[in-house]
């Protein structure tokens, strides 16, 4: 959410806090905010929020606008600053707990689109290493779907769509690593299965060319030399200054073999389609 910046306005709200802080000496501070405009209140927790403050600082504030002011402007304000300030705090369930309040209750309000971005980023920022659980990218993907899919006109919609794209390369990056560690094993028709997966539904990643290679290598350990040949003509045509149709075409070299479509398997299809575009 952008903040203003200008000198008038900081001075302003800085009068706002030095008056609450004047009055917190003569009681509680709940008591002192209750003696406050919903537009007092709302300014001093963007102030917590420009001056570096900790998150969770500002979002008392946010919270109690709408609680002494639930059906003013500002209550709704305070609603999106809510979940910005907490997704900031990191409190990422909280975030998306409070951006979906604001979208139950205002769907068709100009910062729905940004609500519905700050849900999906919540999921977005979570995403581990590789090696851990994927849902949260499954989670973050629908989010980033939904907000393309919704809102395309929006500021918000370019911003999905770049990580949407990273969140579907995570994914197959999950895919690559356990295959290669089939691989490494031997275990030669699990790891087919997960490379398979990649050259299959994420080829758009940057994972592609891997797969493909590591498919040779693969179908070459079972001795199944014509899909090895295909896996490698497929690289070679669409990835041929990538190293890994150098190391694949030595692999093929050294049993006598060329990087050519044969057979007709699952990846004779995939050449059909993605070099002779003929789409079954």
């Amino acid at each position: 959410m952008a903040v203003g910046k200008s000198g008038a306005r900081l001075l302003g709200i800085a009068l706002v806090v030095s008056i609450l802080a004047g009055c917190a000496g003569r009681g509680s501070q709940q008591r002192a905010l209750d003696s406050y405009t919903a537009e007092e209140i709302y300014k001093q927790g963007e102030l917590q929020l420009e001056t570096g403050a900790k998150p969770k600082d500002a979002i008392r504030y946010f919270q109690e606008v709408e609680r002494l002011y639930p059906y003013s402007e500002w209550a709704k304000r305070s609603l999106i600053m809510q979940a910005f300030s907490q997704h900031k705090a990191k409190e990422y369930e909280d975030a998306r707990s409070t951006a979906q309040r604001f979208l139950d209750t205002y769907p068709g309000d100009d910062d729905a689109p940004y609500a519905a971005y700050l849900m999906a980023l919540s999921y977005y920022d979570q995403i581990d290493e590789v090696g851990r659980d994927q849902g949260l990218t499954f989670q973050a993907l629908q989010g980033m779907r939904r907000v393309i899919e919704q809102y395309p006109d929006s500021d918000y919609a370019r911003s999905a769509m770049l990580k949407f794209e990273l969140a579907f390369d995570h994914l197959a990056g999950k895919e690559m690593e356990i295959g290669r560690y089939y691989l490494k094993r031997r275990n030669y028709t699990a790891a087919i299965n997960r490379f398979r997966t990649v050259v299959q539904d994420f080829q758009t990643t940057t994972h592609t060319a891997e797969a493909l290679h590591r498919l040779v290598e693969a179908y070459l350990g079972l001795g199944f030399n014509a899909e090895a040949q295909t896996a490698g003509a497929i690289l070679g045509f669409n990835y041929q200054s990538s190293p890994f149709y150098n190391d694949s075409f030595r692999l093929l070299k050294g049993r006598g073999l060329a990087p050519e479509a044969q057979g007709d398997s699952w990846l004779r299809q995939v050449y059909r389609q993605m070099i002779k575009g003929e789409w079954l």
